[in-house]
């Protein structure tokens, strides 16, 4: 165990940014948690991944990887890096190694999420457009935030960030809950990410679960306490 408090590192995932954790930040620092919330790139697994691992091995002392949704997958990679010290999954995904976001989601009924993404492309240095998807912004609020008031589910709309199509495909390289403590919780209305996804993963990553009844997939923005409690937890067990 470390002698001091560990840094929480927030780790968006898609369809979302850093601003996204703007409540649970509030909270953290209100019990003098140390926090950053980088910019999740959203360009692959490893890619992303080894861009997470090098801030959480530039912090001084030890780190909490925090990960929302496709930031789940990021932080079971990037969870490897010697001073984490815990893992905490927010409506995410708990990959196993050599598993993808694909191969896990394609184990239960698909959510809404699959039916409701725009295809858009991006330029690629010397090779052809890559594919990026986001969430229709009719469905966006459905989706994604059913429990977050309407006028800020607009704005979360307008401002989501795009996940490359390529990340669905891409399998863990690592899956550091094999050898660190996690905890999780499970959006119990989640309509991006099946709940029972979620679960799954959590259970099999041997993790703490709580359960928020009626949570949307953007249970950070509707009940950031509810999810900085989970936080607090992680730093008070890794402390």
């Amino acid at each position: 165990m470390s002698t001091s408090t560990p840094t929480v590192v927030l780790v968006h995932g898609a369809f979302a940014d850093a601003a996204s954790w703007s409540g649970v930040i509030g909270e953290l620092q209100s019990h003098g948690i140390p926090v950053i919330a980088p910019p999740n790139p959203l360009r692959g697994l490893a890619a992303d991944a080894a861009y997470v691992a090098s801030i959480a091995a530039q912090v001084d002392g030890p780190v909490v990887l925090v990960g929302h949704s496709y930031g789940g997958a990021i932080i079971t990679v990037a969870g490897t890096a010697d001073n984490v010290v815990g893992l905490v999954y927010v409506a995410a995904y708990a990959l196993e190694e050599g598993e993808s976001l694909g191969e896990l989601q394609g184990r239960y009924p698909l959510s809404p999420l699959a039916s409701n993404l725009r295809q858009w492309t991006y330029p690629v240095p010397g090779g052809e457009p890559a594919v990026e998807v986001t969430i229709t912004e009719d469905a966006f609020p459905s989706v994604f935030a059913a429990d977050v008031p309407a006028e800020v589910t607009k704005v979360l709309a307008a401002a989501q960030r795009p996940l490359a199509a390529a990340a669905f495909e891409e399998t863990a390289s690592a899956a550091a809950w094999r050898t660190k403590p996690s905890w999780a919780l499970v959006a119990g209305a989640d309509n991006a990410i099946n709940p029972e996804v979620e679960r799954f993963g959590a259970k099999r990553a041997g993790a703490t679960i709580v359960e928020a009844e009626g949570a949307s997939h953007a249970v950070a923005v509707s009940q950031p306490k509810a999810v900085a409690d989970l936080i607090r937890e992680a730093v008070r067990a890794t402390s």
